[in-house]
Formats: structure tokens, sequence, C-alpha cells
């Protein structure tokens, strides 16, 4: 018998900027201090552990069209740009979480 994987739920609508992505994100998952990352680094270093839970786990972004409209900024990415949303889901799920997106 397997063990079911924790969920966290993301409130989308929380998420206005890159700033209040993190401070949702560390609710959500209920870090210490609700922190769970102020740049996609320091996401990828909480996710390798102690901050916070370690994946795998599930996180399901509600709302997530609205957080989508919000985290614009472009970054080089493999082949062209990505947006700042793109980039949080690549870290996410490279980083072993599954991210339902609602």
């Amino acid at each position: 018998m397997s063990a079911r994987r924790p969920e966290y739920h993301l409130d989308g609508r929380a998420v206005t900027d890159e700033p209040s992505f993190y401070t949702a994100l560390g609710r959500a998952v209920q870090a210490p201090n609700d922190y769970y990352g102020s740049n996609l680094d320091a996401l990828a270093d909480c996710l390798r552990g102690g901050f916070g839970p370690e994946p795998p786990f599930t996180l399901v972004w509600d709302d997530s069209a609205r957080a989508r409209r919000h985290l614009t900024r472009r970054l080089p990415a493999d082949g062209g740009e990505q947006s700042y949303f793109e980039a949080v889901l690549d870290v996410l799920r490279e980083g072993g979480v599954t991210v339902l997106l609602r």
C-alpha cells in the first residue's frame, strides 16, 4: 500500500506579482514563517529540503489563470523566452512537484 502524497492548495487570486506569489506559496505549503523561496533559485533550494515540505507533493493551483496574467515577466529559456509563470511551473515540476492548474 503506497502512501498518499500531501496536497496543498495555492490561491491564485492572491497572486498579483512575483513577491505575492512567493507569499501565497509559502502559506499554501505551510512552510515555516510562510517562506518557500523569494525567487526561482530560492524556490529550487526549498524544494531540495529543509525549508518546508519536500517533494513529492501535489500543488493544486486554484485560479491559476489569474496568476498567469500577473506573472508575465519574460525570462530567457531554451530556444527563446518564457513567462515567469511558465518558469515557476518548470522549477516546481523539475523539483518533483505535481502541479494541477485549476
